[in-house]
């Protein structure tokens, strides 16, 4: 990192201290220095007496001391083991760092970056005031001296304490302005800095207050592939907050290509990072649709079928949001994304891929019949089926909701039930999770409307898990208004198909009918009125009419 060996540049200095004389202490300092430089590693320089021949020469009248002692401790803090130091220790490269020289400003801005690469370290240089004099130095026209300020500014800004007091001390402004310097180490050092500062809110619009935005996306286009990567995350981390996405929009209108363009790079980190920037650029409806119009589903199907974990997890989350959009379901089924996504819903190394998966599916579904049909084409329900029972809870509610959506297909719901879903719905209406049961139970409600063939549902009357009449007395005996509601629509869906099996079924069930009573006398005060009308918008006024619709159509 320096030009001069330590050791030279300290013979130098002592034999150009002698000739014009000094202070004893200074000339014994440089002689010890140089004995203990000679066995460095037996020797501790945070401590004792190496330390205090340091001090000396740092606090010394001569600049060529001084420079001994700035180049001492960068050499000694790249090369040693980084530990946590105390301010006695800091406090010499402190008084350094005020400086006027260049090489001292170099060194001693070299030797506290390296000292702030440690967690301690990193707190004490900020509450020692060692922000002003890296502001300083970072506005210098040394190009050396700015580097090694804004690598020490880098290294500050990982300790989530340091962040805020960084945004207020002015660094932001220095910072945004040498992301543009034509040194690609300051470029880096700076970018850097500037990701680090993304990870708050609050400093989050203090940057784009100090007109970061506009450097971060002309920086995309950098062939330093770093740059590229600082710049793809930090703009990623901005567009986390609706308000900097509206900004994005209003002012950056080549973001959405460049990162489409930076899916394609030779580093995966920023392929990584540029899908994973689209995919919160895409919680916004115009960036839905913008990313599909700019092309941006091809790269994303490749990432999707890559074999490297964050790249399938970056890709897969941001086409869960494109999908959101009803006019871009066609557009990525049309790419390809079908099979890909079904093969990664049996992705067990990673539970959030496998939901983005079958999320995305779900939204595929959300608004067309031919979308549906080419869903359940691809095989989606077959491997639900195998899955749904073995996956984690979070992709089982997922799964279940897929289902639900698929079953409001009157032309697929003989497919659905002919492939035995009610299989696997059965059992997850008695999950350990609300969602799960509640999904399960909608799914089978939806197929039971308007089907010709009822059979599947008298087959698993009794079996698995309790079958429909143990999931049918659980919802109607629940204190969930929900579920008391799925269920006796479900029924009401059963009887007006007329199956006399079912009906037959329903009506022999002495718990069944007993709950459906239960229900059908909500509304029933105790001295016999009724206060619910029968056009009663509530939740339970719908219950309590479709309990009284359904007790007369077993009475007939």
């Amino acid at each position: 990192m320096f030009v001069y060996k330590i050791t030279g540049a300290i013979t130098e200095f002592s034999q150009s201290y002698r000739e014009v004389g000094g202070w004893i202490n200074e000339r014994e300092a440089v002689a010890d220095l140089l004995t203990y430089l000679e066995n460095r590693a037996d020797t501790n320089f945070f401590e004792g007496d190496p330390l205090r021949a340091l001090s000396t020469l740092a606090y010394s009248d001569n600049v060529d001391l001084q420079r001994s002692a700035a180049l001492a401790f960068a050499e000694i803090t790249e090369k040693e083991d980084v530990r946590e130091v105390d301010r006695e220790t800091m406090e010499p490269i402190m008084y350094l760092l005020q400086s006027h020289d260049v090489e001292v400003q170099r060194a001693a801005s070299a030797a506290l970056g390296n000292l702030a690469v440690n967690t301690e370290n990193k707190l004490l240089i900020v509450q020692m005031g060692g922000l002003e004099p890296l502001i300083r130095q970072m506005l210098s026209p040394n190009v050396e001296v700015q580097c090694n300020a804004v690598g020490c500014i880098t290294n500050l800004a990982t300790h989530d304490e340091n962040k805020s007091k960084i945004a207020k001390s002015g660094a932001l402004v220095p910072l945004t302005r040498l992301a543009r310097s034509k040194d690609m180490r300051v470029q880096r050092n700076a970018t850097g800095a500037l990701l680090n500062m993304t990870h708050s809110d609050e400093n989050r619009q203090q940057l784009v207050n100090a007109g970061a935005i506009p450097v971060l996306v002309s920086l995309l286009n950098s062939p330093d592939t770093d740059v590229q990567y600082y710049c793809t995350t930090a703009l990623s981390n901005i567009a986390v907050d609706a308000m900097n996405r509206k900004k994005l929009a209003s002012s950056e209108t080549r973001l959405v290509q460049s990162l489409i363009g930076l899916m394609d790079s030779t580093s995966l980190k920023v392929q990584c990072q540029a899908a994973l920037a689209l995919r919160n650029l895409a919680s916004d409806e115009k960036y839905q649709l913008e990313i599909v119009r700019s092309r941006g589903l091809p790269p994303l199907l490749r990432l999707l079928q890559s074999s490297f974990l964050p790249l399938i997890l970056s890709s897969v989350a941001c086409i869960r949001n494109i999908s959101i959009h009803p006019l871009n379901e066609s557009p990525i089924i049309d790419a390809g994304f079908l099979s890909p996504l079904i093969q990664l819903l049996a992705y067990e190394e990673n539970e959030e891929i496998q939901c983005h998966a079958i999320s995305t599916l779900r939204n595929l579904a959300a608004s067309s019949e031919r979308n549906k049909r080419a869903i359940v084409d691809a095989g989606a329900v077959e491997r639900v089926r195998e899955l749904v029972l073995s996956v984690p809870i979070s992709v089982q509610s997922e799964m279940t909701a897929c289902v639900a959506v698929l079953a409001l297909s009157d032309e697929l719901k003989p497919r659905l039930l002919k492939l035995n879903i009610c299989q696997v719905l059965l059992p997850l209406t008695n999950s350990s999770s609300v969602e799960v049961q509640g999904n399960s139970a909608a799914a089978i409600g939806n197929l039971s409307s308007k089907v010709q063939d009822y059979s599947p549902f008298v087959k698993v009357w009794e079996q698995p898990a309790g079958g429909l009449h143990g999931y049918l007395q659980r919802f109607l005996d629940s204190t969930d208004k929900t579920f008391q509601h799925i269920a006796i629509w479900t029924i009401v869906q059963f009887l007006e198909g007329r199956d006399s099996q079912l009906f037959t079924n329903i009506k022999s069930s002495n718990t069944i009918v007993s709950a459906i009573n239960r229900l059908a006398e909500y509304g029933v005060t105790p001295d016999g009125e009724e206060p619910l009308d029968d056009d009663d918008d509530s939740d339970e006024g719908e219950i309590v009419a479709l309990a009284r619709k359904t007790l007369a159509m077993l009475q007939r």
